[in-house]
């Protein structure tokens, strides 16, 4: 009996079929998301008031770094397309 158990075992290496990783990709549209998400889960009653103060932390921190982003990216001057 425990020859067979064995024989039904997958060894390794069988039977696996390799799947590439996602690539992690975060983006300031996806950090504009997850903000708009944190205001209408906090508006909702979502989290616990034990909760608040690390979710209000986070989203003062994610506010910040987005205003810096969209700040930077309007200092930059944008190149105008040349004409032909």
């Amino acid at each position: 009996m425990a020859d067979e158990n064995v024989k039904n075992e997958v060894q390794p290496g069988e039977g696996e079929v390799n799947i590439p990783a996602p690539t992690a990709e975060l983006t300031v549209q996806d950090l504009t998301a997850i903000k708009q998400i944190i205001d209408v889960a906090s508006s909702r009653g979502a989290f616990k008031p034990n909760e608040m103060a690390v979710v209000g932390q986070t989203y003062n921190k994610l506010e910040a770094f987005l205003g810096a982003v969209n700040a930077s990216q309007s200092e930059q001057p944008k190149e105008e397309p040349k004409g032909e």
